[in-house]
């Protein structure tokens, strides 16, 4: 055999080894490459989805829980046969149905079982009360169920027979002073929109879906899979999320993600993650936990789809060319443009797992590689811009539920919550200074009748009147605001007699003759009350509350002011 046949021979065995070796190096190369890269692309797409769904959410449960706190809606659930309780508190409902996204709500009372609703398109503005709960008839299972568990707080996906309609379906129960359930309050998202916004993005190689705490899908873009009326069934009846696997391994380590995060909940945001198999392909599963809403996000993702292998192919005709020149080629080449760059880009992914967007120097070199760095560089700028994007509308949106959750819409003013909390620190600061405090509250005579007479759009703009002459007139540094309907509250700080009754006739005065102006005259019936230093809130509150109705019961548009001294309490009217 000829020195030419051998060194052929020789190469060619060389070239076979090294095509064997480059190619069994790839394949651990790229494999290593893509499921650590996209272990970081789950852990930060499960963050994204979460993100998306909690933003989506948090305002309507705040929204929802303040409702069922509303003392209008505690009175009427007491109750529910006082017909002007009633009336008030169906009012108020409607003030925060027009607030919530999907512009309904529901209430269901726990004494008469009586069950209201009103949908976005104000069908059942007249006629709220839609049917009466049975606690034997299967479709109202869930409502006697969330009593008995004392949840105060769920979400379900959930088809109303008796309304024909399938929402998302926000429940907070509504609690005396006491603890006592007098009931249920909350809104509903209609669920195909809800799907299409948050679910089904039609992200190539990205699926998302939730399950509740026991596994049961909520959330997931075949609505066939979908578990509703979750509360209510059995287990071994629910469409869990094991439904989705063939498997039983991929079954048992998907529900074992689960049981993991359970045990984690001490931690912050754990995410567990692992490789499944669905429909013949291989994915990457990202799960997390939601202790705000009880539930579970699970992000599936393609990494055949996301980050082909077929990208790294190149990688073999480097390997092959280095081999042909020499080793030490070879060895320089492998180093400078394929080990170091990866090397470095395992370091830059690491970075970015720790949380970290400050990137070390990643050489790029002129090859597949020094693409894949440029990208992933792009990518951990959008992500960096993303998160600090999502993190200003996450401060935003806190900030602009704070202020909703203490200015009421309509006025201006502080609601309900603000003057509670402005008469609080009033009193505190009034017991610290050793300064007086007065409290006047006042409603608009007759409102009923502007409302029934010329409208509500009247109404409003007569609630904006009343709040625009009362800043008229009274101090820069006092509290006003809207209690609700058509009652307002001062708190004067510091205050004494002379003034609390000297600021009293003058709202009733200002308001009586700067209406006349408007075309649709107005008075109001007020009440007043000067502090003691050991009053307590509720007693502040119920004192002018009961000025307030001994003026309208003398009445009307007149001031009643009644001051407690000692355990007496001395009345004064003025008209």
């Amino acid at each position: 055999m000829s020195l030419k046949t051998r060194f052929l021979g020789i190469v060619t065995l060389l070239i076979v080894i090294a095509a064997t070796a480059s190619w069994l190096a790839y394949q651990h190369l790229s494999s290593s490459i893509v499921e650590r890269w996209g272990k970081q692309v789950a852990e930060i797409q499960v963050r994204y989805d979460s993100a998306r769904l909690l933003q989506s959410l948090e305002r309507e449960i705040g929204l929802a829980r303040q409702m069922a706190q509303s003392s209008a809606i505690l009175r009427w659930a007491e109750n529910p046969e006082n017909d002007q309780a009633k009336k008030i508190a169906l009012k108020q409902l409607e003030s925060f149905r027009t607030n919530f996204r999907g512009k309904s709500y529901f209430a269901a009372l726990r004494n008469n079982h009586h069950y209201y609703f009103n949908n976005a398109k104000n069908e059942y503005a007249d006629t709220p009360f839609r049917y009466v709960l049975d606690p034997n008839k299967p479709d109202d299972a869930w409502f006697y169920q969330l009593i008995d568990e004392g949840r105060d707080f769920h979400i379900n996906i959930n088809p109303d027979q008796e309304l024909g309609v399938t929402m998302l379906w926000i429940d907070v129960l509504i609690r005396d002073e006491n603890s006592n359930i007098l009931g249920m309050v909350g809104t509903g998202l209609n669920l195909d929109n809800f799907l299409a916004n948050i679910v089904d993005l039609n992200q190539e190689g990205i699926t998302t879906l939730f399950v509740d705490y026991n596994g049961a899908i909520q959330l997931y873009r075949d609505r066939n899979y979908i578990d509703f009326a979750s509360i209510v069934k059995p287990e071994g009846q629910k469409n869990t999320i094991d439904l989705l696997f063939e498997a039983s391994q991929d079954k048992q380590k998907i529900l074992g993600m689960l049981q993991m995060l359970k045990k984690r909940t001490h931690e912050n945001s754990p995410i567990e993650s692992g490789f499944v198999t669905i429909n013949g392909k291989k994915h990457l599963a990202g799960v997390a936990f939601l202790p705000a809403i009880g539930w579970f996000e699970i992000t599936l993702l393609d990494l055949n789809t996301l980050i082909p292998t077929s990208f790294l192919w190149p990688l073999i005709a480097v390997f092959l060319a280095s081999l042909l020149v020499t080793l030490l080629v070879f060895h320089q080449i492998i180093q400078s443009r394929i080990l170091k760059p990866v090397m470095n880009l395992e370091q830059g992914v690491q970075r970015l797992q720790d949380g970290r967007f400050d990137l070390p120097y990643l050489s790029k070199p002129d090859n597949e590689i020094g693409r894949l760095v440029d990208h992933f560089e792009k990518m951990t700028t959008a992500l960096r811009d993303t998160t600090h994007d999502l993190e200003s509308k996450v401060i935003q949106r806190t900030e602009e539920l704070h202020k909703l959750a203490r200015i009421d819409a309509l006025t201006g003013l502080k609601n309900r919550r603000g003057l509670d909390e402005a008469i609080g620190s009033s009193i505190h600061k009034s017991r610290r200074e050793g300064t007086g405090l007065g409290l006047i509250w006042l409603d608009i005579d007759h409102f009923k009748t502007i409302n029934d007479t010329e409208g509500h759009q009247a109404g409003d703009e007569v609630l904006r009147n009343v709040a625009r002459w009362l800043e008229t007139s009274v101090r820069p540094y006092d509290h006003l605001g809207r209690w609700g309907g058509d009652e307002f509250v001062v708190v004067l700080s510091p205050c004494d007699e002379e003034i609390l009754e000297h600021i009293c006739h003058r709202i009733r005065a200002c308001i009586e003759q700067e209406s006349t102006y408007t075309g649709t005259p107005v008075t109001v019936s007020v009440g007043g009350y000067f502090c003691q230093s050991n009053d307590s809130l509720d007693t502040v509150l119920r004192n002018a509350d009961s000025a307030l109705y001994i003026a309208k019961n003398e009445g009307r548009n007149r001031v009643y002011i009644q001051t407690g001294i000692g355990e007496e309490i001395q009345t004064s009217r003025q008209i």
